[in-house]
């Protein structure tokens, strides 16, 4: 059995996981183009090198994974080889490219006691929206789940996830600030309180994201890290850094200013239902060696699933190795 029919075995939800990329931009885009290079070249030669290359660089995996992948493909095509065949050997590099780090996708969650998970990200990449979604998907999974509005310093944060909780959400409680600007650390003393005296199993901490500030940043994340091990020392179990799929390498560039002030332990990619740079899984992990560990899709609250490598490079390479009634 080769490797495509091994990948399409393993993947975890297929139909499911089907709906979410069927209208995937990044899908769509990088299959067209690769069956339209299999339609302009019979055989392969230095010019589909080139033209591979510019459509790898596209779907923004970045410069140094391109290289990497084309040069494996290269040592296995002999002279003359027919672009079908390679094919199956772009969808193999690709995840190799990914799996090579062996990472630990799951999320890491404590044996006792409630998981605290942190979550920072800068305005308008969905943070907000994916901690109201990531409640949701604990809640279904049978966990009493609490979230701490500690982001006190963006105008509205605290009122965005009230409204999601209050109208969209169902059994999942919310802890606010008791004051305008409070101290975010105070708020998330509160929270843990609550969380270890009521028995919660998930703890979901929203935090400020003013990258323009890194010295009162690193100072105010301090602070909260200090308040939750003084009560949870194996706490937090991980810190979520919310990555909008649509910035590209901007996106990896923020992700890297987060990790130079906090242990960014897992990356939430948002919106990827919208974006033609669906190689950024792998320019994350391949520049700032971060793991993606959720995935976005839509605005539906049961629109966030945990990220699965073998989902993934089936879907963005789907389109060009079988056709779309397959599933």
């Amino acid at each position: 059995m080769g490797f495509w029919s091994k990948l399409k075995e393993r993947r975890s939800e297929k139909k499911e996981i089907k709906k979410h990329y069927k209208e995937n931009k990044s899908t769509l885009t990088f299959s067209k183009e690769i069956k339209g290079l299999s339609k302009k070249y019979k055989k392969v030669n230095e010019e589909y090198f080139e033209d591979l290359e510019n459509i790898l660089i596209k779907t923004d995996m970045g410069i140094k994974m391109v290289l990497e992948i084309t040069k494996n493909i290269r040592k296995k095509v002999k002279k003359d080889s027919s672009t079908e065949f390679i094919k199956e050997l772009i969808a193999e590099e690709i995840y190799d490219a990914y799996d090579r780090g062996r990472y630990h996708a799951e999320p890491n969650l404590a044996k006792e006691g409630p998981t605290v998970f942190l979550i920072m990200g800068v305005n308008g990449v969905g943070k907000t929206t994916s901690i109201a979604k990531m409640a949701n998907y604990y809640k279904n999974l049978g966990k009493k789940v609490l979230i701490v509005a500690g982001d006190t310093f963006r105008a509205g944060a605290v009122e965005q996830l009230e409204q999601w909780v209050t109208n969209r959400l169902t059994d999942i409680d919310l802890l606010k600030p008791d004051k305008p600007h409070q101290d975010p650390a105070s708020v998330v003393f509160d929270g843990v309180k609550k969380a270890v005296e009521e028995n919660y199993d998930m703890l979901l901490i929203d935090t400020a994201g003013r990258l323009q500030n890194k010295t009162n940043l690193m100072q105010e994340l301090e602070k909260i890290f200090k308040i939750i091990k003084r009560t949870l020392p194996k706490a937090p179990h991980e810190c979520f850094m919310v990555i909008d799929a649509n910035t590209g390498q901007n996106g990896v560039v923020q992700a890297k200013s987060f990790s130079d002030v906090a242990p960014v332990t897992g990356i939430i990619l948002t919106k990827m239902d919208s974006t033609s740079k669906g190689g950024i899984a792998l320019c994350i992990k391949d520049l700032i060696n971060i793991p993606v560990k959720f995935v976005g899709f839509g605005e539906s609250v049961g629109d966030l699933k945990p990220f699965n490598l073998d989902d993934y490079v089936f879907e963005l390479t789907s389109g060009f190795m079988e056709d779309d009634n397959e599933n």
